[in-house]
């Protein structure tokens, strides 16, 4: 499996403190089957990282998983705060994509809904990106109005959900929209978005399995992750034998 969200390296943002964190971090995705992960830092007003800071932190974290043992290759990355995107020039905002390939990890406000979500993607858009945008069910202007997701993906963009969302980790409400969105064929990404190998912790498919969503493991967490990592088209959703639930959103 492929995790497109996690905040591995050590003592850059909110993630592992040192190196013995990120190398636990990188333990428990092997222990869950995964085998590539994209360290994914914030980038944003409150964390200043660089491409340059960010590729240096990667290779070295990639020595001293080869030289611990461990079977695991990181990518480098980034978690972009949206408001701090629109002010990068488009040849800063290349750097920071997903791997090598075109895709942006554009993250939405949290707890504001700030208005003028929509224009501010279409303005990073327009900077040559594509954007994967990351746990919309926990933004609040997803929240305010849940047509903004539909509107862009219909844009370009393509969603990621939080594993643990899908499980209860953040609330009932955001576990209920999370498992929606999944539902309603409005996510093509699961990641872990793992912080610490404790709490905020690495796993993909068994979350997947426990919200009945088990078809799609393979598709969420390898398919669809390899295709943006590639820069290829992204394969069609498996088709389910039936529907859970009547869709809730126009598409």
């Amino acid at each position: 499996m492929i995790d497109l969200h996690c905040h591995i390296l050590p003592g850059i943002d909110d993630g592992p403190d040192d190196l013995e964190g990120s190398l636990a971090v990188a333990r428990a995705q092997v222990d869950r089957g995964v085998r590539t992960v994209v360290a994914t830092p914030h980038v944003g007003w409150g964390h200043q990282n660089t491409a340059e800071a960010i590729a240096t932190a990667v290779a070295d974290l990639n020595r001293e998983l080869r030289t611990a043992g461990i079977d695991l290759e990181v990518l480098a990355g980034a978690e972009v705060a949206l408001t701090y995107a629109v002010e990068l020039p488009a040849e800063q905002l290349a750097e920071l994509r997903l791997g090598d390939g075109p895709w942006l990890l554009l993250e939405a406000p949290l707890t504001v809904d700030a208005p003028g979500v929509e224009g501010l993607v279409g303005l990073v858009q327009s900077r040559g990106v594509r954007i994967l945008l990351a746990h919309p069910e926990r933004c609040a202007c997803f929240h305010a109005d849940p047509e903004l997701l539909v509107r862009l993906l219909r844009s370009g963009c393509l969603a990621q959900i939080t594993a643990g969302a899908l499980t209860g980790f953040f609330g009932r409400t955001v576990q209920a929209r999370a498992r929606g969105l999944v539902d309603d064929g409005l996510a093509h990404v699961v990641a872990s978005d793992a912080h610490d190998p404790i709490r905020r912790v690495p796993g993909l498919r068994e979350p997947i399995e426990e919200a009945g969503h088990a078809p799609l493991a393979e598709w969420l967490t390898t398919t669809v992750p390899r295709a943006l990592l590639d820069g290829v088209p992204v394969p069609p959703r498996p088709a389910l034998a039936e529907p859970r639930r009547r869709r809730r959103f126009r598409r």
